[in-house]
């Protein structure tokens, strides 16, 4: 994709994700692969009001090539992700209310879940039958330290749809802008029953 046209549906997918409520502050941070190399918000700014000058151009190494402002810390792990994905093309980073609670409430390095019809919004999920699991990080400052754990996780049970930074938020990734927001709005969604299910049975006597 063009770098313009990259900038531009990355505009687009910040107000939607602003409206739902999942970055809010300045939280969040977005990328998308190129033709040249990637584009990434940069750091500061309200995603639901980017404008083009709000972001940085990466060439193929990540080094910066155009654009004012200083990136996330967090690029280094976009960057990972890339790289143990190839065909991933977009990368979202949120922070709602409910994938940030059930990170910090699941103890487990894994959030498993079956029996939801939407689980199958997630490519490669083809039953409510299957099992979906989204790995778990304990969140760190040293963003090269959590890409490397993430890797190493990667090598056994490799990363498809996204992970969770416990306490912090959701990384989720896909071949397209189109399927990494799918991806996202599909997993916000059974974030959320789980959180429901689990209050509702914590008042069940």
């Amino acid at each position: 994709m063009q770098t313009k046209a990259a900038k531009q549906a990355l505009i687009d997918a910040g107000r939607w994700v602003s409206q739902q409520g999942w970055v809010p502050a300045t939280g969040g941070n977005f990328s998308m692969k190129t033709d040249d190399g990637f584009v990434v918000t940069a750091s500061g700014f309200d995603k639901g009001h980017l404008t083009p000058e709000q972001f940085l151009e990466l060439d193929q190494h990540g080094q910066i090539v155009s654009g004012d402002g200083k990136p996330s810390a967090e690029t280094a792990l976009h960057l990972k992700l890339y790289e143990l994905q190839p065909q991933a093309g977009c990368i979202l980073h949120t922070h709602s209310v409910a994938a940030t609670v059930l990170s910090r409430f699941i103890r487990s390095n894994q959030f498993s879940v079956t029996g939801y019809e939407m689980q199958k919004s997630l490519s490669g999920i083809k039953s409510h039958l299957d099992t979906l699991s989204i790995a778990i990080f304990d969140n760190d400052q040293d963003i090269p330290a959590l890409a490397a754990r993430v890797a190493k996780y990667h090598e056994t049970y490799p990363v498809t749809h996204g992970v969770l930074i416990r306490g912090h938020g959701l990384y989720a990734l896909g071949n397209s802008i189109f399927e990494t927001r799918r991806h996202i709005e599909g997993l916000e969604f059974l974030f959320a029953c789980e959180l429901e299910r689990i209050k509702l049975e914590g008042a069940v006597k």
